[in-house]
C-alpha cells in the first residue's frame, strides 16, 4: 500500500515499499509512507502485524530485504544506527545504574565532545522540559518507573534528533502513570515541534497523541489518517473491530443512500457501492439512540444487560430480528424491557466486503478428490476438468465445520481473529499449511484455539484454474 499524500518540502521520512521476512515469514510486505516533519505519527497495531519491525528500519537497527528510508532526500538505508539524526525511546529504560541522572541524560553529549557549558544548559533544560529538574543528584535506581521513562526521554532529547522515536514507552508504567505521561508527551511535542515516530498497541494510547495513526495488521498498513477518519471511517473490519468498540455487521447495499441490515432497510450516506451488494455495515455504540417509546422506532428489542461503565451505560439489546446489538447511553434501561431504536444517515459506515467466500487453489486429484489447504478431501464428481490439473476452490464461509479435536478433521489449524457480527461469529482460521480459512459460526472458540477443519463434498465448488 503507497501512502502519498504530504507535500514533498514538508516530508522528513518516506518509506518506499519496504519489506522484512524472518524464517520465511514475511512481517513487512511492501510499506510506503510519507511522514511531515513535526509531525505526531503513531504505528498502531497487534502483536506482530510489523510496526515494530518498521520503527527498527527507520532506525537502522534492522536493514530491510526491500525498500529504502529517505530522510530529508537521502537514503539512509545503509547508513547506521548512529549515523542518523534520529534516537529512540525503548519500553525498557536502558539507563546506566552507575550514574545518576543529570549524568545518564548528559552520556552522549560527552561522548561527543560538546562544550561543558553546553552540556550544562542542555540538560538543565530537558530536565525541566520532562519535570526532573530537582532529581539531577539521584540514584536512576531509585526512581519511579514513570521518572526513569522521563530520564530516558530527555537522554533522547539532549542531543536535539530531527526525529524521535519511541518503541511502546508507556507499556510497563501502571494505567494513572500511562495517562499522566500522554499528556506530558503530547506538551513535550508540541514544544519542541520535532517529529515523533510512535509504536503501541494501545488504540486509545494512539487516539489521545496522535496527529495520524498507521494502523497495520499482517505486515500491511490497513489505514492511514486522522484519529478522527480511523474511528469515524474505518475502511475495513479490522480497523472498525480494533479500533474502539463498534457493532460490524452483514449488510447489502441497495442502491446509493440506502443500506440493509440486521432485517431494517436504512437511509445511509454513502454512495457508489453499486446495487445489492453484499457490504459490512459499522455502527458504532454510542450512535444508536434508545429510548423506552417504541412507536417513532426504526426497529425495536429486548435490553439483556445494562452495566454501568463510569460515564455512561452499556447495553446489550437482542433486536426483533435477533441480533445483538451494543449500545452505549447515559440513561439506563431496564433488563427485559422493550426498546424503540434509531441510526441516523450520517452514523452508519458501509465498508467493501474484504470477501464473500473462500477461496484456495488446488490441484485435482481425481475426479472426486481434490487437495488443498494441505491435505486431501472428498468432492462430488468433476466433469471437464483432468485429474492432475490445478483447479480454483471455492467455500463458503458457513459450510467449514470446526472440530474439536485436529484428528478428526482433514486438517488443522488455529484461530488467528474473531470477528462477532451481531448473530454469528466470522473467524479467520490459519491452517496447518499456513493459509487462512475463514468461518461463520454460532460456536464460539477463543483465539489461538487448536480447531480441526472439515468439509463436506457437496459444499467444496472447483472450477478450472482460469476461471
Amino acid at each position: 500500500m503507497s501512502v502519498n499524500n504530504t507535500a514533498g518540502q514538508d516530508v522528513i521520512i518516506r518509506l518506499e515499499h519496504l519489506s522484512k521476512s524472518f524464517n520465511g515469514k514475511k512481517v513487512l510486505d511492501d510499506i510506503s509512507l510519507e511522514i511531515k516533519k513535526g509531525e505526531f505519527v503513531t504505528f498502531l497495531g497487534p502483536s506482530g502485524c510489523g510496526k515494530t519491525t518498521t520503527l527498527r528500519a527507520i532506525a537502522g537497527f534492522l536493514a530491510p530485504d526491500d525498500g529504502a528510508v529517505i530522510m530529508d532526500g537521502e537514503d539512509i538505508t545503509s547508513l547506521p544506527p548512529y549515523k542518523r539524526p534520529l534516537n529512540t525511546v525503548f519500553q525498557r529504560y536502558a539507563l546506566f545504574p552507575h550514574l545518576d541522572v543529570y549524568d545518564n541524560v548528559a552520556f552522549g553529549l560527552k561522548l561527543s565532545d560538546v562544550p561543558e557549558d553546553e552540556i550544562d544548559k542542555r540538560v538543565r533544560k530537558m530536565l525541566k522540559l520532562v519535570s526532573m529538574s530537582d532529581y539531577e543528584d539521584r540514584d536512576v535506581e531509585s526512581l519511579s518507573g514513570g521518572q526513569q521513562q522521563r530520564v530516558a526521554i530527555a537522554r533522547a532529547l539532549v542531543n536535539y534528533p530531527k526525529v524521535l522515536l519511541l518503541d511502546e514507552p508507556l507499556a510497563a508504567l501502571d494505567l494513572k502513570m500511562r495517562k499522566d505521561m500522554q499528556i506530558e508527551l503530547k506538551e513535550m511535542h508540541q514544544k519542541l515541534g520535532i517529529t515523533f515516530i510512535y509504536v503501541t498497541h494501545d488504540q486509545e494510547e494512539a487516539l489521545t497523541l496522535s496527529d495520524r495513526i498507521v494502523v497495520m495488521n499482517e505486515g500491511k498498513i490497513q489505514q492511514l489518517g486522522t484519529p478522527i477518519d480511523i474511528y469515524n471511517e474505518p475502511q475495513n473490519s479490522f480497523v472498525a473491530d480494533f479500533i474502539g468498540d463498534s457493532n460490524i455487521l452483514n449488510g447489502t447495499m441497495i442502491a446509493d443512500r440506502k443500506v440493509s441490515f440486521i432485517g431494517h432497510e436504512f437511509d445511509c450516506v454513502d454512495e457508489g457501492f453499486g446495487e445489492n451488494v453484499p457490504v459490512d455495515v459499522v455502527v458504532r455504540p454510542e450512535d444508536i439512540y434508545i429510548m423506552n417509546k417504541t412507536e417513532s422506532a426504526q426497529f425495536t428489542g429486548v435490553v439483556k444487560s445494562c452495566i454501568f461503565k463510569g460515564v455512561h451505560y452499556e447495553m446489550f439489546v437482542d433486536t426483533d430480528t435477533h441480533n445483538e446489538m451494543q449500545i452505549q447511553d447515559y440513561n439506563a434501561f431496564e433488563v427485559g424491557s422493550t426498546v424503540g431504536m434509531i441510526i441516523r444517515p450520517e452514523d452508519i459506515q458501509v465498508m467493501k466486503k474484504e470477501r464473500t467466500e473462500n477461496t484456495f487453489t488446488g490441484i485435482l486429484e481425481d475426479q472426486t478428490h481434490v487437495s488443498f489447504l494441505g491435505a486431501s478431501f472428498e468432492c462430488e464428481p468433476v466433469e471437464g476438468i483432468e485429474a492432475g490439473s490445478d483447479v480454483t476452490v471455492k467455500v463458503d464461509f458457513a459450510d467449514v465445520d470446526l472440530l474439536d479435536h485436529v484428528e478428526d478433521g482433514k486438517t488443522g489449524g488455529t484461530v488467528y481473529m474473531i470477528l462477532y457480527k451481531g448473530d454469528h461469529y466470522h473467524l479467520k482460521i490459519q491452517a496447518d499449511n499456513d493459509e487462512f480459512v475463514y468461518v461463520d459460526t454460532n460456536d464460539i472458540w477463543d483465539k489461538n484455539d487448536i480447531v480441526g477443519i472439515n468439509i463436506l463434498p457437496k459444499d467444496i465448488k472447483i472450477l478450472k484454474k482460469d476461471e
